[in-house]
């Protein structure tokens, strides 16, 4: 049973929200989400990673590209 499943709220500042996903700090940073804290993950809710998702599809894109997969 892992964080998510317990209920923590999402790590965006002034949103209050049950988290649904985890991703790492740093790639939430590059994302523009306006996360605090030095830990490792942070816990978004479905707004937010709906968010990430539409700011990191071109990188995924590139990176799909350049390796071939």
């Amino acid at each position: 049973m892992g964080r998510i499943d317990k209920g923590v709220k999402c790590s965006v500042a002034s949103c209050s929200k049950e988290a649904v996903r985890s991703l790492s700090t740093g790639k939430a940073k590059s994302a523009g989400l306006n996360v605090g804290g030095n830990e490792k993950r942070v816990y978004v809710c479905k707004d937010h990673y709906k968010e990430f998702k539409k700011k990191t599809k071109k990188d995924k894109t590139i990176d799909k590209w350049r390796y071939g997969t």
